[in-house]
Formats: structure tokens, sequence, C-alpha cells
């Protein structure tokens, strides 16, 4: 295997937001806490032990326990779990849908940089101890973000009916899509396996949430991932004097809306947009907006409503009805896990960035985020060919067209780059410019317009040329835009797309291990890896 690194910057995909937050530019700096190093997690840990009582340990502990009962749990899941009672214990967190079969490769990065941050920890501070967790999305509702996953080029779908929190949805319907998954795969000791963690997933659990629980402990058990499911009668209990401060004092849509006005202001865009009350109801089949008008609270799309007092006793009596929405959720998970650092993706810390204010309102501690590892993954047949026609693999990250020119410019023995003549010209017609001001100033924008024609024709000029010699190297050039399509499917990174188990027909198990191996969590660059 081979392991480089590129920048975020240099790949092209991803924000100047999180380009800016690595960096640690100045003018983000009140955006968020911590910066993710790791010298910076002794302040977070002594900070978090502060705030967060024994109680909150007890509940988190009993609701894990009950939440893994009838699933085998390894010694290490236990172990951390058990160690969540103590004082020293702190979690490090990503979160994830529960997307069908794992859905995009990035969900095992996910998680991967959580337990080996964690372990990292564990080595520099030996008295406290670190926990990884993945929090499942369970009350998303969203059905047609997680439906399906890519094989080969195509979706496999799941198409039924959906409603409400999706970690309640049935698993019916997924043998037929087992069938598709076994006509897709050759016959194999690793398709094997593969077909059977598909089945005791999605075969044997009665909801999407036990499935997704079992698939993520059966690939990450070894290392001691401890799962947490939010749609939790207890956890919600925890959360509820935040719930009622969100529907009566609806002070959080001012304080966010403040902190994204001034993120604006230095030119960042907003990531989500916060409501006067960023809650859901949800019962069976039910996932809704809560709407206050008029002293009435109403579920959006149904007949229920209640009056302050009535929706201040269903959230005593029920509070499991009650979910955060995108921007809640953060919170709720930072008030119920002894949490010190949140891994996610680009899109996900941007809202975070909305957050810094209200967390400090509410006198939550605000976690260190930490954009989670990005990785390339590369079979060795891949690398041989760009070997071969020698083209280094971080030129497939540039746009089709500019890597079709590029690679034209390279096999051309003729120099279609007209950048010095370019630069010629303009060196011409600045003494042009000269003339015409010493002899008559009416003259600057005719001199200026034949300028603008003189350097257009050298374009027309040059796409011609490039146009003719891309035809003569047109197999050349037809190899390489086939390799970068395998490698960036639609012109997207790999792991948005592919899903893990066609690098998990190559190599079964070793594939985790070989990414665990090689993911570092605060490198804070693009992993390319060569398998």
């Amino acid at each position: 295997m081979t392991l480089k690194h590129l920048s975020y910057q240099k790949t092209g995909y991803f924000s100047e937001l999180m380009i800016d937050y690595l960096a640690e530019k100045e003018d983000l700096l009140p955006f968020f806490g911590r910066f993710p190093s790791i010298e910076n997690f002794e302040e977070q840990f002594n900070e978090k032990r502060k705030s967060f009582s024994k109680k909150k340990r007890d509940v988190l502990v009993a609701s894990l326990t009950k939440q893994y009962m009838g699933f085998e749990v390894s010694k290490l899941t236990q172990k951390n779990i058990d160690l969540l009672l103590n004082e020293n214990t702190f979690t490090i967190t990503t979160g994830h849908q529960l997307n069908l079969f794992t859905g995009p490769l990035y969900f095992l990065y996910k998680i991967i940089s959580v337990i080996n941050l964690s372990e990292q920890l564990n080595k520099k501070y030996t008295k406290q101890h670190f926990v990884p967790v993945y929090w499942m999305a369970s009350e998303d509702h969203d059905f047609n973000e997680i439906n399906f996953f890519n094989l080969f080029g195509k979706k496999i779908n799941w198409d039924r009916e959906s409603g409400g929190a999706l970690g309640d949805l049935d698993t019916h319907g997924l043998d037929e899509l087992l069938k598709t998954l076994k006509s897709l795969i050759a016959e194999s000791e690793n398709s094997k396996k593969l077909i059977d963690l598909f089945s005791n997933s999605y075969l044997k659990h009665d909801n999407l949430s036990d499935a997704t629980r079992y698939l993520a402990n059966q690939l990450f058990a070894e290392y001691g991932l401890v799962i947490v499911d939010g749609n939790h009668r207890a956890l919600k209990d925890e959360f509820a004097p935040f719930v009622q401060k969100e529907l009566i004092e609806k002070k959080s849509v001012t304080i966010i809306n403040k902190t994204t006005d001034r993120l604006e202001a230095i030119a960042y865009k907003k990531q989500v947009h916060p409501r006067e009350i960023n809650l859901f109801y949800i019962t069976k089949g039910v996932r809704e907006r809560i709407i206050e008008e008029q002293g009435i609270y109403k579920i959006n799309n149904t007949t229920l409503f209640f009056s302050k007092d009535e929706i201040l006793l269903e959230l005593k009596k029920f509070p499991e009805r009650f979910s955060p929405n995108a921007l809640l959720r953060p919170l709720y998970q930072e008030v119920l896990l002894p949490n010190l650092c949140y891994v996610g993706g680009g899109g996900e810390l941007a809202y975070w960035f909305q957050l810094k204010d209200y967390f400090k309102s509410v006198e939550v501690t605000f976690p260190i985020l930490l954009l989670r590892n990005s990785v390339l993954l590369v079979p060795q047949k891949i690398s041989n060919k760009l070997e071969k026609i020698k083209v280094p693999i971080e030129a497939l990250f540039l746009e089709t067209c500019d890597l079709e020119k590029k690679h034209a410019q390279e096999l051309s023995t003729v120099d279609i780059d007209f950048t010095s003549q370019r630069n010629c010209l303009q060196q011409q017609f600045k003494e042009l410019y000269v003339l015409a001001k010493e002899t008559d100033i009416s003259f600057l924008g005719a001199v200026a317009a034949q300028e603008k024609k003189q350097l257009n024709g050298l374009d027309k000029l040059e796409k011609r040329l490039l146009k003719a010699e891309k035809r003569k190297l047109k197999d050349q050039i037809d190899r390489l835009t086939i390799l970068q399509k395998y490698l960036f499917p639609e012109q997207k990174l790999q792991e948005r797309t592919i899903n893990f188990s066609e690098f998990y027909l190559d190599y079964g198990e070793k594939l985790i291990h070989h990414l665990k191996q090689e993911i570092e969590p605060l490198c804070h660059k693009f992993t390319i890896l060569e398998l």
C-alpha cells in the first residue's frame, strides 16, 4: 500500500469555509472553540468535566444498556460503556444517517476517524479514558436520502412508503433488495460474507435502527465503538429543559440568526436556516414541525394542536415525542454525552459554526470540531495504468475538461499554450496605451478594443488547435478519462458515491483494517490510499 496526502485546497472539492478553518483564519476564530490539535484536548476535557453531572452519566449508561439488549457486545465496547460512569471518561463523537448498507464510503471514514482519535488520546492522556461514539440519526425523516446505495454504477434502491422517524421504519421489502445484491456480485468467500452481513443486518431485525446498530457493531465492535440512539425516552427526558426553553422562549432563532449574519458578513454562506421553533413532534408514522401561532402550538400537516399549558404537560408526560431538528440536534448530543469533539463533514461543520453563541447562551460546552478524514481508494490496477501513461494521481482531481486539456498539452509535440504570446501581446499594448495618452487620450478606447480583439483571436486559435490535437490524441485521452470516471464517478469524490461493498469484495475484512491503519484524524489533509 502507498499513502499520499494532498492539501484540501488543492483537491478543489472543499469549501472556502473549511479551507479557512483548517488554516485557523483569524476572522473565523469567534465561531468555533478550540482547534483540533492533540494539545487542546486537555483544556477541553477539564472544561467538560465541570459541567457534566454524575446523573447524566447514570442515565446515559442505563440507556445504552437497554439499547444493546439482544445484541452481541464486544468486550471493548462493554468496557467503554461501563467506563462512561467515570468522571474521567469522555467521548469522541460522529453522527450519520441510517443509510442503507452504510451508504457512501465516508460512513466508514467518519467512524474510523473517531476510533483512531480516541486511541491517540488514550495514549496521550493516560489518566483519562476516551470512547469512540457513533450517534445514529434515527429521528431523521427524509427517506429519499437514505434508501439506496451504489454498486458498480447501479443504484440499489429500497422502494416503499415511509413516514415518521426513520429509525422506527420496519425492514419490509429488503429481502427483495437482497436478491438484487446477489445478482450483481460473483460468488466468492468475500461475497458470501457480504451477503451474510446484509441478511443478518436487515432481515433479522425489525426496524432500521436495530439493523443499523447491528451492521455498525459487526464492522467496528472490535475497536470498542459505542452506538447511541438519541430517540430514547430517558435521554429525551434529560433534554426536556432545553426543549421547554425552545418552546416558550424561542431564543435560538434570534441568537443563531445573529451569528449567521456575522458569518455572512465575512462572505461565508449559511448552511441551515433556523426556524422560530427548531423542534419536531413525533408519533408513530409522523415527524412534523411544531409551529406556534397566537399561543397555539400546531403540529404541521396534522390536526393536532396544544395550548401552552397542554404542550408543556405533553413534554412532561411524553418527552420522547419531541425531536430536535438539524440545528438543535448538536445541542441534544452535547447535553447527553461527555463529549469533547465532534467529527463531521464540511457541510455538517458549517452549521456548527452557526451555533457557538447559542451554546454559550444555554451554558453548554461547545465541542472541538474536526473535519472528518476524506480518502480516495486507488486499486493497484488503476495505479499501474496511471503510472504507465505517466499521469500523477493528483491530476485526476481536475475537472474533466481541464484534465483533457492538460493531458493533450503534455502529449502533444506542438506547443499549444499561448500564454507567452498573450503576455507579449499585452506588453505591446501597454506601449500603445502610453502612445495614445501622449497623442490623443480619446484613442484609449480604440486601443482597448483592439487589445481585446487580438486576445480573443488568440483564445479562439488556441482552442481550435487544442481541439484538433485532442482528436489526434483521442485514444490516449479517453483512457485517462475512463480512469478518472472510475475514481471520481459523476465528477464527485469517490467517498460520496461508492459503497464499501465494491472494495469489500476484493479485500474482505482487511478493508477496515487497512483503513484504520492509515487514517490519521489530526492530519488535516486529504488521504490518497493506493491499495
